[in-house]
């Protein structure tokens, strides 16, 4: 039985804030790949390694850090996970100092990757932490409340670094300032968290664990019972389902600044916010939508948008193009919920090493970007700058994985589950 707990709306406002920092980190990568591309002349894939050296770290610590919970529970897990990425950003002042040199480069990759190690800890708490916080069919209206929080910061992310960085003529001098100010806001939510009540949660059938007496914590699986995750097809399934999902998402925020370049539009460090606006909208109307719509049905109907916003956005002139990624951006605002929910469900005891894998899958926000960056420079055909029409057609990666994700939903989810009851 799922251990109810009487209040959580404080512990739901505390991993509020949580969210918050996640996406205001994320929200810092996506602006850092102009800049550094303009302040170290970088190609395009080479830009892109910076969200590849943060979502990396999902990759190596995801499975880590669901044994770290495992052991130390949710409340430290979170604690630890904050103090590693506040020194992930206290390392981007040293790298900036080292001016334009490739040296300064390999050293924001190294911040970048510490601050992705803080990142999986801390999305590996979080995560089934809301999705547990309550009834399984209510996790994706829970979620999109945790998403306002998070894709709001993506948006302020970069319009807080631009007080300090001109991103169309980067000067990396005085970047101590808002890195500093941000490790110093993450280390105090630490400490609060570090102090404050936070209940821990249990999913169904996790207190009904039962272990060896001569083992420690070793699990003693009973007859017919599943010990291995490859044995649940739907979890599998349901981590490439977010694998995907999460560079489709990463995409269209950090490609925007450079589409918008290369249309010629001003200020084009406004159109990596259109996607977090529209991330932002969906959230809003996810809410009051999934009051009267199951939450599978509902991440069907904004796959199909999401498809169709892709179609737009390739065969549309650029200019009325661009806007589509705010179109993109409503779409995705369900169904990292959504899917999380399935994949996790009925996961029993198997919930929390569960969630560690389903958070390795966040490396598809650096695999799916690094993609782009590789098909960008090969599509461009010799010319200094891609043109429009050469993002456009770079942008034909999303449809093969929007057509993924739409599997999952009509399917994938119950592959094995019959098997499971």
């Amino acid at each position: 039985m799922n251990k109810k707990q009487s209040n959580h709306l404080f512990p739901l406002l505390i991993i509020g804030v949580a969210f918050f920092i996640i996406g205001f980190g994320v929200g810092i990568n996506g602006i850092m790949v102009p800049i550094l591309e303009r302040a170290f002349s970088l190609s395009k894939s080479m830009s892109y390694l910076v969200l590849t050296a943060t979502f990396s770290a999902f990759l190596i610590f995801g499975r880590p850090s669901g044994i770290v919970i495992q052991r130390i529970g949710y409340k430290r897990s979170m604690v630890i996970a904050l103090i590693i990425m506040s020194l992930g950003m206290l390392l981007f002042i040293p790298s900036a100092k080292m001016g334009t040199s490739m040296q300064g480069f390999y050293l924001f990759l190294a911040a970048s990757f510490v601050g992705g190690m803080g990142n999986t800890l801390l999305q590996a708490a979080v995560n089934p932490y809301v999705t547990i916080c309550g009834p399984i069919e209510k996790a994706a209206q829970r979620m999109c409340v945790m998403g306002i929080m998070n894709k709001s910061a993506w948006y302020l992310g970069p319009i807080f670094l631009s007080l300090f960085i001109d991103v169309t003529n980067p000067v990396l001098d005085q970047a101590y300032i808002p890195f500093g100010i941000a490790a110093g806001v993450i280390t105090l939510l630490a400490v609060l968290i570090y102090f404050i009540s936070l209940p821990e949660v249990k999913a169904a059938g996790e207190e009904e664990e039962a272990q060896h007496p001569d083992s420690g914590n070793a699990e003693v699986p009973a007859s017919g019972e599943k010990i291995s995750l490859w044995q649940y097809p739907h979890l599998i399934l349901g981590a490439i389902a977010l694998f995907i999902y999460v560079g489709v998402e990463t995409l269209p925020m950090a490609s925007a600044i450079d589409f918008a370049n290369a249309i010629g539009l001003d200020n084009p460090a406004q159109y990596s916010g259109i996607v977090s606006i529209g991330l932002v909208i969906g959230y809003i109307l996810s809410i009051f939508l999934l009051q009267v719509m199951r939450q599978n049905n509902a991440l069907i109907l904004f796959i199909l948008i999401a498809l169709s916003a892709s179609f737009c956005l390739i065969l549309l002139p650029a200019r009325q193009a661009i806007y589509c990624l705010g179109v993109l951006g409503f779409s995705h605002s369900l169904m990292w919920g959504a899917i999380w929910a399935l994949a996790i469900d009925k996961l029993g005891k198997k919930t929390k090493s569960g969630a560690s894998l389903l958070v390795t899958a966040i490396v598809g926000g650096a695999i799916l970007p690094l993609l782009f960056g590789f098909i960008l420079d090969a599509v461009r055909g010799g010319e200094a700058s891609p043109l429009p029409d050469d993002f456009q057609m770079a942008y034909w990666i999303f449809i093969p994985c929007y057509l993924y994700i739409l599997y999952y939903a009509l399917a994938g989810h119950k592959v094995g589950l019959a098997k499971n009851k």
